[in-house]
């Protein structure tokens, strides 16, 4: 069998374009002359025919629409076992409430994102006697979907913005931000959205994996502040940029890994304009910048 992985939304929290952005990709993207992309969320299959979502994005609805191998088999029949969130982000678990339509499948998370979840009553509109609600122990593998298997593991992050208080701690170790290891056979494939700093533990998990997927928000940590669009760093947003000695790119070079994707990319990421020369460099790196409809298999 072959992994497959279906790149739903590549985008960060807004797409590109986002609603109320004048930057120069948002500009770009309303006049067709870059992509536009929708927010993160990835699908995976092991065997073709079940599939399970990463990240459930407000974007979810059109998403399903334009990914055929998701499409219903049925009047009511589809191809979906499960959906797994990574945080308790709003790009992340709003598309769960577009998901309240009587359908059966598996909601996985920790226990500290069950309970973002539990305390607002407007999920429950995705009723319990319908969607099961499974808490998912750090480090414990269990079954994604059939034949494929996953683990969820601890990456340096934070709470959702609308959890923060006064201080804010980034680079947090917990339950709040996770990435996602997957099994299919010897196939071993990484999805991680959101991460702060790719630590020592980290470095040594990922080494020698066939496929990455990997957080690609900003290309340098001050881009918004730049833009004129914000206040807020990478860091402070729990992001670690691709460029620069302390980014993806660099901590990623010594690594062995078969493929390596970015998604969750920003509205304002230049990386995002395909013949620009940060485009340029990420691919010489060896990285790959997912788009809305791209497949991937390992």
């Amino acid at each position: 069998m072959t992994f497959r992985a279906y790149i739903l939304g590549a985008a960060a929290g807004g797409g590109l374009p986002q609603w109320n952005c004048g930057c120069q990709n948002c500009n770009l993207a309303r006049l067709g002359q870059i992509p536009q992309q929708t927010q993160s969320s990835l699908a995976v299959s092991g065997n073709g025919r079940d599939w399970a979502i990463l990240n459930a994005s407000p974007d979810i609805r059109q998403q399903l629409a334009d990914a055929a191998p998701l499409h219903p088999t049925g009047s009511r029949t589809l191809p979906l076992s499960s959906v797994l969130v990574t945080n308790g982000d709003i790009d992340h678990v709003a598309g769960l409430l577009t998901l309240r339509e009587m359908q059966p499948f598996t909601l996985f998370a920790t226990r500290a994102i069950h309970d973002v979840l539990d305390t607002n009553t407007i999920f429950d509109a995705l009723r319990r006697d319908v969607v099961a609600r499974e808490p998912i122990a750090l480090e414990q593998p269990f079954e994604l979907a059939p034949d494929l298997a996953a683990e969820l593991f601890p990456v340096p992050g934070k709470v959702p913005l609308y959890l923060e208080g006064e201080t804010v701690e980034t680079g947090q170790i917990g339950e709040n931000t996770v990435g996602v290891a997957l099994t299919l056979g010897k196939t071993r494939v990484y999805y991680i959205p959101g991460c702060a700093t790719l630590n020592d533990t980290l470095r040594t998990r990922l080494d020698g994996a066939d496929l990455v997927f990997f957080d690609g928000t900003l290309w340098q940590d001050d881009e918004m502040i730049r833009a004129g669009l914000g206040q807020k760093t990478g860091q402070r947003m729990g992001h670690m940029s691709m460029s620069g000695q302390d980014g993806s790119i660099a901590a990623f070079r010594d690594l062995n890994i078969g493929q390596k994707v970015f998604v969750h990319m920003n509205n304002t990421n230049p990386v995002l304009r395909p013949n620009g020369a940060e485009r340029a460099e990420a691919q010489a790196a060896g990285w790959t910048i997912g788009q809305d409809g791209m497949e991937i298999t390992a």
